[in-house]
Formats: structure tokens, sequence, C-alpha cells
């Protein structure tokens, strides 16, 4: 249900902010890196954060695959062009993607209808 988008925005933002609190030198500059490495260049952020979303499926991480998925709504992604991206992954990844796939679907319209 939508609520959970917003919660999943919430609480990835909470515990970043702790973690960056806490961290030392190291973690910081890798969160920092990690922000960056999505900013427009050569490539666009939309092409990269539909990267970032098939490193995440092959992977398999759900909380990676939220975000990417998060920031490709907010680039205007359509559904086609995720669609298009997933077959990507699925070819990379396998079929053990499927799974992480159905929740992509499944999480695409909750962030759709957000």
């Amino acid at each position: 249900m939508p609520e959970d988008v917003e919660n999943m925005r919430e609480y990835r933002e909470k515990m970043n902010n702790i973690i960056l609190q806490n961290a030392d030198k190291n973690i910081k500059r890798f969160f920092t890196q990690d922000s960056r490495v999505y900013e427009p260049g050569k490539l666009d952020k939309k092409t990269k954060e539909l990267m970032g979303l098939v490193a995440s499926t092959v992977l398999r991480c759900n909380d990676c695959i939220f975000y990417h998925l998060d920031q490709c709504y907010k680039e205007n992604v359509t559904d086609e062009e995720l669609y298009e991206t997933l077959n990507i992954a699925l070819i990379v990844g396998g079929s053990i993607t499927i799974p992480r796939i159905r929740n992509i679907f499944e999480m695409w319209e909750q962030i759709k209808k957000f």
C-alpha cells in the first residue's frame, strides 16, 4: 500500500542520518561517492538510475532496488523504459532475479500511486 513508500523513504533517510552522525571518514567518503556517482555527467541521471536498478536487481538487494526505483520515478522513467531495463537485469542475472522483478512490479505500482 502507498503508505509503505513513505515509510521506506523516511526509514532510509533516518538511518542514513544516524549512520553519518556516527560514521568514520571512510563510511562518510563512501556515502558521498555513492551520491555523486549518480549526478549527471556524460550519462544523464535517469540512465544512471536505471543502471543502478539493474545492478541492484542482479545483486538482489531490496533496499537498493527500492531506492533506485524511487529515483527512476522521480526521473520520469516510463513503464516501457522500466520493463526494457528489467529485461537486461533478467538476462544478466538469470532466473534467480524473477522474485525481485515481481517485487519491482509491485513497488513500481505503489510508487506511482503515492
